[in-house]
């Protein structure tokens, strides 16, 4: 006779296998130190200061109230 398994057990095992791959893929794509965020914000402040020196003045409204 075969061994006797417990499909509760092995479900929540199953499960468990699971949970730790997709745990492991997370951290790969979503872990990064310290260093590499402080970095990229320094880059994305970069970016923004320039942009922002590239801007155009906004030109001033008219005071007139429209055609006429």
């Amino acid at each position: 006779m075969g061994k006797l398994v417990n499909l509760n057990h092995a479900r929540k095992a199953r499960d468990r296998q699971a949970a730790a791959e997709t745990a492991a893929a997370n951290r790969v794509k979503h872990g990064r130190t310290r260093a590499e965020k402080q970095a990229d914000q320094a880059a994305e402040a970069r970016r923004n200061a320039l942009l922002d020196g590239a801007r155009r003045p906004e030109p001033p409204l008219d005071e007139g109230g429209g055609k006429g």
